[in-house]
């Protein structure tokens, strides 16, 4: 029998959580046989395997197993798409318990994109008292003793109970397309896509290990095919909190930032990095001031598209050493004929082109936040005025950087007057 929706979830020694989940998926007021659940276990030790076996006559029930070498999320979501057989694949964590109409929402928001004629959509679903380091008070005995239902009218509209990201979809009325960076909205807790959608872009990429970011690659890379993005708020599931652990949790999240980064080479990767390698994810309420920085960065791009500072460069470099090497961050559209063979880095990608057409410079689509440049491999780096727009937020992270990568370094951020094409 073909299914409507099959539901994947990963887990690791979660059983009493996956419990929960699955007597939440065979509470469905969807008929059981239109869904399949795919159990993918990232080598549980504990009795995650009796937990399946005891929910398979509830439900239709699919399970893989993979050896236990570390945290392999994105490894074992993808063993359980392949064992999917429905066209739509939903996500959703071990403990993460859905209202009683979480698959028909997801089922419903593709159909109707379907319906219409509309391109592709992924969506993103609802899901209340996500806060991993402020929990909901209360709410463990809550999902513990109630059914989803009654949890979610005991807290109604708590602030505390939303959706963490919820003042970033109501500031777009839940257009999330709005947002400068809708696919880092896209979380794996609760998220739906056609599964032809899925495998077109490669599936998660499997090389992310530990906690985070594999989610927001899938959902970049979605957005770069043209996929629209959709909050499910039909498609509402509640997340049951447990103990986490914020350092380790910082520390593998910052290094697949990092290599997310090495992937999508471009200023908004590196202000995702920046925003977990600085700490800013566990101290902002949510990630809007994320969006913001973005659409800051777009609108100084605009107002400094026409800013050379070829002449200013010319000056920095004229008395370096023949066979000196030069990175210029922020260099526009021009470069002096004294620049000697170096690397051009500038955050607007028209101009950087303009700078390196026909000419030996590597270039580098970058505000300087982090760059593919090697450590100490220059002997100047030279920080131009094009950067002065984001330096108050910015200037001391794109400072350490030019050290990192050059043996001297001179900064002309704050150098006025600019010379105009």
């Amino acid at each position: 029998m073909s299914r409507l929706v099959s539901v994947v979830i990963p887990t690791y020694n979660r059983a009493a959580e996956l419990a929960r989940t699955l007597s939440s998926l065979a509470g469905q007021r969807t008929p059981i046989d239109d869904f399949e659940v795919v159990i993918a276990d990232d080598g549980s030790s504990d009795q995650t395997a009796e937990v399946v076996r005891a929910f398979a006559t509830r439900l239709n029930l699919r399970y893989h197993y993979q050896e236990d070498q570390g945290a392999r999320a994105a490894e074992a979501r993808n063993a359980g798409a392949r064992l999917a057989t429905a066209p739509i694949l939903v996500f959703l964590d071990a403990g993460t318990v859905a209202g009683p109409d979480f698959v028909r929402g997801h089922h419903g928001l593709h159909a109707g994109a379907a319906g219409d004629g509309s391109a592709s959509s992924a969506v993103i679903g609802y899901t209340y008292g996500y806060r991993p380091f402020d929990p909901t008070p209360g709410l463990a005995d809550a999902v513990a003793a109630l059914t989803p239902e009654k949890v979610r009218a005991r807290y109604g509209d708590d602030p505390s109970f939303l959706d963490t990201r919820h003042r970033q979809f109501a500031m777009v009325d839940f257009d999330v397309n709005a947002l400068a960076l809708p696919w880092i909205m896209f979380w794996s807790m609760n998220m739906s896509v056609c599964a032809d959608d899925f495998w077109h872009v490669g599936g998660f990429d499997e090389g992310y290990r530990g906690w985070g970011v594999e989610d927001l690659d899938l959902g970049l890379r979605l957005y770069k095919h043209g996929t629209r993005f959709v909050v499910g708020r039909e498609a509402w599931a509640i997340e049951y909190p447990h103990p986490r652990n914020p350092a380790a949790n910082s520390a593998s999240v910052t290094r697949n930032a990092l290599r997310m980064l090495g992937k999508f080479p471009e200023p908004a990767l590196e202000l995702n990095w920046a925003w977990f390698a600085t700490g800013d994810w566990l101290v902002e309420e949510d990630s809007l001031d994320l969006h913001r920085r973005y659409q800051s960065l777009v609108d100084w791009q605009q107002q400094s598209r026409g800013l050379r500072v070829d002449g200013l460069v010319d000056a920095a470099v004229r008395e370096m050493p023949t066979g000196s090497s030069v990175a210029v961050f922020g260099c526009g559209a021009a470069v002096p004929a004294s620049l000697p063979t170096g690397t051009l880095v500038d955050y607007d990608a028209e101009v950087l082109a303009e700078a390196a057409r026909d000419r030996p410079h590597q270039a580098h689509h970058a505000l300087g936040l982090r760059t593919p440049i090697r450590d100490q491999s220059v002997d100047l780096v030279v920080i131009t005025p094009r950067l002065h727009g984001m330096w108050r937020r910015y200037g001391s992270q794109i400072l350490a950087e030019a050290h990192r990568v050059g043996r001297s370094v001179r900064d002309c951020s704050q150098d006025r007057p600019f010379a105009t094409s």
